[in-house]
């Protein structure tokens, strides 16, 4: 079986990953190769100049009334079984390399819509006239590849393309990529002025003059996946934010009538377990490190943020002093996803706050890496000026990233959804227990009392109180060293998420 997979992000390639589908995409092909099937990769050229490549083909592509040029190379790679494709043009290559763009004001996602509108209609051209080994299965990851499916069953264009199997995964149903279909320079007709297309399974339920092209994946593809078998209940259900309940996000309906045809299945993501070893590093020479970020991300400014001065001056008092307490970690993106719970108020300050006065308690610390939300940012650094034992680094590091894994005692992760979470499993590996909020993919992977700490609520008020107290209780198993504490981190280590068994579900479930 030769099995096509595209996507906007790629770990196995340099400087194409935002998130955790570039984990995804960079691991399930080698799994699935392990069962001597063909997978080819394919994701925009970025512009990363440091690929060694081979060209294969210029690929032309209608696309806003005119006939465009772009080119498909094969890009060198180790593994058997496995190839990795790049479509290179000046839409994806044009912002200095940044795979997404942020629109502001009324029209949101139109600069990425654009880019992969075009890049669905580049691969849908590749997979046509068969530019690479004819596909058996077409797979499809998130919004950014969606508009393959509705070119595929929509243009008459692509005959060929249109008798393929699609699958189609949700890695994060919150961003949806919505579009007008018309009346817009970024919008489905002035991308294909030509298509005759059925609206009524694509529109946007909440705004039907627009088009979904996570809708349009669900609606149209012969496989839904969503990545964790917790997640795949709760997409069926509206979501209800003033509680704190995060589910279909409108397109509940649609998961619904796809689990009820038999075509939605929930399958959670792998981890590899070949890297991930403990290193040696301390927490000085994570310090040491962390300075020299906070340097390289204070030069990208041309005045000196306070997030950093107070970092840094942090990082310096703490290399002075001892601690005895137990360190806690946390390393993601700050958005509400992850950090809803965390910046509520609650007394003079937020969540957060009160999370450090239980590890000053202990006489412990906390560092918290990651990005995003700039009042959550903010947010966050009023907490670090507060408490001493706080270190917030308003940034992204993989290295630093990856130490903290090894060095931490207990990995805070309270996120309001989470379709799976990579970070709870690298963890794990490490042998880090993990406090996580019992929603998606985290209620699959970590239990309580065994393999780590978790906690709900029937509302925001619950939950926030409940991360508290079980917060306080992991914690304190840490600072105390104790036997239950050492059987859960045992426990949380010798967990395994191998990709191989996933990839015998991705078979069994999806592609067959």
């Amino acid at each position: 079986m030769h099995i096509v997979m595209v996507a906007a992000e790629n770990d196995a390639l340099p400087n194409c990953k935002v998130g955790g589908v570039a984990d995804v995409v960079r691991d399930i092909p080698k799994a699935l190769a392990g069962f001597e099937h063909q997978v080819s990769v394919i994701v925009p050229d970025y512009g990363q100049t440091s690929l060694t490549r081979q060209f294969v083909a210029d690929i032309a592509v209608p696309f806003r009334q005119h006939l465009e040029t772009a080119t498909l190379w094969k890009v060198s790679s180790v593994g058997c079984n496995v190839s990795q494709y790049v479509v290179g043009h000046s839409l994806f290559s044009q912002h200095g390399g940044d795979i997404y763009c942020n629109d502001e004001g009324f029209r949101p996602f139109a600069t990425d819509a654009t880019k992969f509108a075009f890049f669905s209609a580049a691969v849908c051209e590749v997979l046509e006239h068969k530019l690479i080994p004819d596909a058996d299965v077409v797979h499809l990851h998130d919004w950014h590849a969606a508009t393959v499916a509705t070119l595929a069953r929509f243009s008459r264009r692509f005959e060929h393309l249109a008798s393929k199997r699609l699958v189609y995964t949700v890695h994060n149903l919150a961003l949806q990529g919505i579009r007008p279909f018309k009346g817009d320079d970024s919008s489905l007709e002035a991308w294909f002025p030509t298509l005759s297309y059925d609206g009524r399974s694509i529109c946007d339920h909440s705004a039907p003059h627009c088009y979904n092209p996570m809708r349009a994946g669900i609606q149209l593809c012969d496989k839904v996946h969503v990545v964790s078998p917790t997640y795949a209940k709760e997409v069926m259900n509206p979501s209800v934010p003033e509680h704190g309940f995060f589910g279909g996000e409108r397109l509940e309906v649609d998961m619904q009538e796809a689990s009820h045809v038999g075509k939605l299945a929930g399958i959670i993501n792998g981890c590899d377990y070949s890297t991930g070893s403990p290193g040696t590093e301390t927490l000085a020479d994570f310090l040491g490190q962390s300075e020299e970020q906070i340097f390289r991300w204070m030069a990208k400014f041309g005045e000196l943020k306070s997030t950093y001065y107070i970092a840094h001056q942090r990082i310096s008092q703490w290399l002075k002093e001892d601690f005895s307490g137990p360190l806690i970690t946390s390393v993601g993106r700050l958005t509400d996803q992850k950090a809803f719970l965390l910046r509520q108020p609650l007394n003079s300050g937020i969540t957060l706050d009160a999370l450090a006065d239980v590890v000053s308690q202990c006489d412990g610390r906390m560092v918290i890496l990651g990005s995003g939300d700039g009042h959550i940012e903010y947010l966050f650094t009023q907490v670090m000026a507060r408490h001493k034992n706080v270190l917030f680094l308003n940034g992204y590091g993989q290295g630093i990233g990856d130490m903290l894994y090894h060095l931490g005692d207990i990995f805070l992760m309270p996120s309001s959804f989470e379709p799976c979470g990579i970070s709870q499993m690298l963890a794990m590996r490490a042998g880090q227990p993990c406090v996580v909020h019992q929603v998606g993919g985290l209620a699959d992977t970590v239990k309580h009392g065994a393999t780590g700490y978790t906690f709900s609520g029937y509302n925001i008020d619950e939950q926030v109180h409940n991360l508290i107290e079980v917060f306080k209780e992991a914690v304190n198993d840490a600072a105390q060293n104790n036997e239950r504490y050492q059987h859960i981190k045992g426990s949380a280590q010798s967990q395994r998420f191998e990709w191989h068994f996933i990839a015998e579900q991705y078979l069994h479930l999806l592609y067959h």
